[in-house]
């Protein structure tokens, strides 16, 4: 699984939206409509970014360096006050609770990025579940990430905490039963 920083670093063939070519998109529009629509873009290139690099975890200090908020053509860039609002505005109603800060709220430092949401893995890893014939299995967490039964699978190396999450819906459902320590961690799909 590449790491946040180690992705952040290359673009590999990322495709940048129009607008990130435009300067006004790195500074904060004082219209309330212009900066909503600002917001909602800055969520949608993150979202993508984040997929195409497959990172689930966010450090803000990484991102601020990187080609995400770091247009180096332009020599512009996204301050850290304005990369948190971004991130603000993912984890709100109106930015469709797309991101999620992780640990205490004064701190911000990372984020989980929600190209999908836990309930939306929840459903990939169903379908998966359901498509091989694996329900009544037993399989580890571990499998399913790393597995070459899943290296074809979008979940393929997907951090272990948001399979957790993801799994946790599942859970809730009656649909899985997770048991044992962890790193020795399976999962039954009912």
């Amino acid at each position: 699984m590449a790491t946040a920083s180690s992705s952040l670093t290359t673009s590999s063939m990322f495709t940048f939206p129009p607008t990130y070519s435009f300067p006004p998109f790195f500074s904060p529009q004082p219209n309330a409509q212009t900066r909503s629509a600002q917001l909602s873009k800055w969520s949608s290139l993150v979202q993508s970014y984040c997929r195409h690099h497959r990172i689930f975890k966010l450090l803000l200090s990484d991102a601020l360096e990187s080609p995400l908020f770091h247009n180096s053509k332009l020599k512009r860039r996204l301050s850290a006050h304005d990369a948190k609002a971004v991130v603000d505005y993912m984890t709100s109603k109106e930015g469709d609770n797309r991101a999620e800060w992780i640990g205490p709220a004064t701190e911000k430092a990372s984020a989980w990025i929600w190209w999908r949401r836990p309930e939306e893995w929840a459903g990939v890893l169903e379908a998966w579940v359901d498509g091989t014939g694996q329900k009544g299995t037993v399989l580890t967490l571990y499998e399913l990430v790393e597995g070459e039964a899943t290296e074809s699978q979008e979940f393929h190396g997907m951090d272990m905490e948001v399979l957790r999450k993801s799994l946790g819906t599942l859970v809730k459902k009656g649909k899985a039963q997770v048991f044992g320590g962890e790193g020795q961690e399976g999962v039954k799909f009912f």
